[in-house]
């Protein structure tokens, strides 16, 4: 990607002030990507019944923009390396508002679908554009407490977004609720002015740099971990309602405070991540938040216990907040700056294809036996990665870059 200005933590103060208004967009467009599903999640039973559809197309909706993330986001990150982050980052914006927003209006089904894959394009821009963003302009030990920063900011959407979702559908209807998609347009046209340009155009050798070396197996694991994250996040958004319902919970309100302490942790652990990337080496990371997976779905798959099952959750939320932020920084440090959007858009690529397929999996499993035996099958799972990670060699905190500043 063409070089960006860059801040490390020990910049002036007025580079700092420069670049606090660059900062405040990035956290903010951060939380779009959790938006896009989680804030009309509340709606989807009001969206079937008005729509005439069955719960396997009312779920489509949901889930759309995810497959379409996860398809497009090489192209997407060639665009980032090829023509900086700016103008594509804002593109995405404008498309995501646009597109999302169009559910305001729209009340046929086919229409709505076209629209969701519209708008998952825009997503996908935003979700590898911010994050190649962040990872460009703040170097050094800032970068940390930055991308930690980011995970509270999503952590933090994924709770308020369902609620004003539900607020908004219930004062006036399920389209009022893609309203919320709208906030992509201003923010797509401060972007133009706050984000920082490409600087100079690069020579041709730039490049010329294989997109085959982000195949290296450093690499490769990481992804596999993105990937995993991915599946062991959906699978306590998606099965834990269906096992509470088991024990006699299905009040709205309170099988949702299982969801939000989860975001809840994650949203503290973020804002400590940049000290704990400080004192602890990645892969201690890692191991910890494979740790945090094995002790999570053991408990889940063992408990009866309703605040039992919410520490489990809690759990479960110091491991998305960790492997979130820890993979970021990894991709970054393992790749050269002139790859870092197709690096960043193949973490987008598994994290949504991730969530997409979590269902797939472990839904045949526990339909085939139970919901706490299938999270008895990811505790085990979790404890082979454990066992992996503890195999490898803790040599250095991470690997250098080759071009970094």
């Amino acid at each position: 990607m063409p070089a960006m200005p860059i801040i490390d933590g020990e910049d002036t103060l007025e580079d700092r002030i420069h670049y606090r208004a660059a900062l405040t967009l990035l956290l903010l467009a951060s939380t779009l990507a959790v938006m896009a599903g989680s804030a009309i999640v509340p709606v989807v039973e009001l969206m079937r019944s008005d729509l005439g559809i069955d719960a396997t197309a009312a779920g489509l909706i949901l889930t759309m923009h995810g497959l379409v993330i996860a398809i497009t986001s090489p192209l997407v990150g060639w665009m980032i390396d090829r023509w900086g982050v700016r103008g594509p980052m804002a593109a995405g914006l404008l498309l995501y508002g646009l597109a999302g927003g169009a559910g305001v209006f729209v009340s046929n089904y086919s229409v709505l679908i076209f629209s969701r894959a519209i708008f998952g394009i825009g997503a996908a821009f935003i979700f590898a554009g911010t994050t190649v963003a962040m990872l460009s302009l703040y170097r050094g030990a800032i970068r940390d407490r930055v991308m930690g920063w980011r995970t509270t900011a999503t952590s933090l959407g994924g709770v308020l977004f369902p609620i004003m979702g539900g607020g908004l559908a219930t004062a006036f209807s399920w389209h009022a609720t893609f309203g919320l998609y709208t906030v992509g347009i201003p923010l797509g046209l401060t972007a133009l002015v706050v984000i920082p340009g490409s600087g100079n155009e690069p020579s041709p050798d730039h490049y010329k740099e294989s997109v085959l070396s982000l195949l290296r197996p450093a690499l490769i694991a990481v992804y596999f971990l993105v990937l995993i994250q991915a599946v062991m996040l959906y699978a306590l958004a998606i099965f834990l309602p269906l096992r509470l319902s088991e024990l006699g919970l299905t009040t709205p309100v309170l099988v949702s405070i299982y969801m939000a302490i989860m975001a809840a942790v994650s949203s503290l652990v973020g804002v400590v991540f940049g000290r704990l990337g400080k004192r602890f080496s990645y892969l201690t990371l890692l191991r910890l938040t494979a740790l945090t997976w094995v002790l999570a779905f053991l408990t889940l798959g063992t408990s009866s216990d309703f605040i039992v099952l919410a520490a489990a959750s809690a759990v479960l939320g110091i491991g998305n907040a960790l492997a979130f932020s820890t993979t970021s920084v990894l991709i970054d440090d393992y790749v050269s700056e002139s790859l870092l959007g197709r690096a960043m858009a193949m973490f987008s690529t598994c994290m949504f294809l991730g969530q997409f397929v979590s269902p797939l999996l472990l839904g045949p499993l526990m339909e085939a036996t139970s919901i706490t035996t299938g999270y008895l099958v990811l505790s085990g799972c979790a404890t082979l990665i454990l066992g992996v990670l503890f195999v490898l060699r803790n040599e250095a905190n991470t690997a250098p870059r080759t071009d970094a500043g």
